[in-house]
């Protein structure tokens, strides 16, 4: 049986990610939705900016080291607390913080690093946007710190070199961090494309797995109508003579009962093989193997103990067939013995099997009715479309209609391989022990 949910059990089974861990953890300390998240990280990032932004003010030579360095410090922590916004409204959180680098450049030109605030505001615009606007608000940003790093130094000494060094900088962070996200946010689709491809072929597979047990369960009420219908119309057939036999002839009355008895052990032995093919195919459960061609002699004597006149006859030497053919085959000489039981009463039935060097064929006909009535081919149950199913399972041509007498004939040819009809079935004889 397919295990359709073999996939979703390796996936729910699978070890959790770093990023999953760490959700599960803000999930319990009850941060969860977006804002209070990013609001996290803008404190974790202030608090980190602002011992940056200190250490960089005091290893560069200022007017006034405390005064700059303290003020560096705060524009960098409001600068990383806007990060809070960079999910919710990341555009604004960009230009917002772009605004502070601009305010830190005009402090202290001398300064030429960015902190994390840019980075991350940059990173996450990148993941939200397109590409084309991507590019567009990193090169946005840069040239507005490039005009203001001229402004100030204009006039200077060094104004050249300061001009450059904080273009080049500005560049070089909001590429890197633009790549970054841009590439971040590529692999995140990707990876959302294969979860829905996995997704989708599971429901596929599962799809596939229900329709295979469609299939199971359409085979087995099958069986269940060809074994019922079988037995138990000839039980009907057998119940009738004996209620006319009460009374005037009771012994033969009593062979009848048990003949009845017999048939009623014989169907439910036969109802138990096809139940017991729901079980599992490899346990020994004492079931004998379902009966397929071999058993055609035990079938037409049980056909002739209820009145039928059966002709048979077989020529060539058996092939071995398949599983599914041999009892397909069967089943379908059962199902036509039963439909002329009860549509033609007491008319002559033949069946004729002839092995062939590439396959056999099987023939099944039927005079019409003592009253002479044409075969009713308004009359169909699910016997006809039984056979044919079976025989298109097993690849075999199937003809099934009316003679030209008034009778019925059922027809099929079954092609072999010759690597399978060159395997002779010497072993496997018929109860008669006849041999062509």
């Amino acid at each position: 049986m397919i295990d359709v949910n073999a996939s979703a059990d390796r996936q729910a089974t699978a070890p959790p990610t770093l990023g999953e861990r760490f959700d599960a953890a803000l999930d319990r300390l009850g941060v969860r939705s977006p804002f209070a998240r990013d609001s996290l990280l803008a404190v974790v990032v202030a608090a980190i900016s602002f011992g940056l932004f200190w250490e960089m003010a005091t290893l560069v030579p200022l007017e006034s080291t405390d005064a700059q360095a303290g003020k560096l410090a705060v524009i960098g922590c409001v600068q990383a607390l806007l990060l809070c916004l960079r999910r919710i409204r990341p555009t604004l959180c960009l230009a917002a913080v772009v605004v502070c680098q601009l305010a830190i450049v005009a402090t202290a030109p001398e300064v030429m690093a960015h902190g994390l605030g840019p980075l991350v505001a940059a990173y996450t615009y990148a993941t939200l946007s397109p590409v084309k606007v991507t590019i567009a608000a990193g090169a946005a940003a840069t040239l507005a710190e490039t005009l203001t790093a001229t402004a100030i130094a204009w006039g200077q000494d060094a104004a050249t070199a300061t001009v450059y060094n904080h273009a080049s900088s500005a560049a070089v962070a909001y590429a890197i961090a633009g790549f970054t996200g841009v590439y971040m946010a590529a692999r995140r689709r990707h990876l959302a494309l294969e979860r829905q491809r996995t997704a989708e072929a599971i429901r596929a597979q599962r799809e596939r797995a229900e329709a295979a047990v469609a299939a199971e369960r359409t085979r087995i009420a099958r069986e269940l109508h060809d074994v019922a219908a079988h037995h138990l119309s000839g039980m009907v057939v057998q119940a009738a003579a004996v209620e006319r036999l009460i009374g005037r002839d009771d012994a033969a009355a009593a062979s009848g009962a048990a003949w009845i008895r017999s048939q009623g052990k014989a169907t439910l032995e036969n109802l138990r093989l096809v139940v017991g093919l729901l079980r599992d195919r490899d346990a020994d459960d004492g079931n004998a193997p379902v009966p397929g061609l071999s058993a055609l002699p035990s079938l037409i004597d049980e056909a002739r103990g209820l009145g039928d006149r059966v002709e048979f006859e077989r020529t060539g030497e058996a092939l071995r067939l398949p599983p599914i053919a041999d009892i397909s085959l069967y089943r379908i000489v059962q199902e036509s013995l039963t439909n002329a039981r009860q549509h033609a009463p007491a008319a002559p039935v033949r069946i004729r099997l002839d092995y062939r060097e590439s396959g056999l064929a099987l023939e099944i006909a039927n005079d019409p009715s003592e009253r002479g009535e044409l075969a009713d081919l308004t009359r169909g149950g699910t016997g006809l479309l039984g056979m044919r199913e079976r025989a298109d399972l097993v690849g075999a041509a199937f003809e099934a209609g009316p003679t030209g007498s008034g009778g019925w004939r059922v027809s099929l040819d079954l092609p072999v391989e010759r690597t399978e009809a060159e395997r002779r079935a010497d072993d496997i004889e018929f109860e008669t022990g006849e041999r062509s």
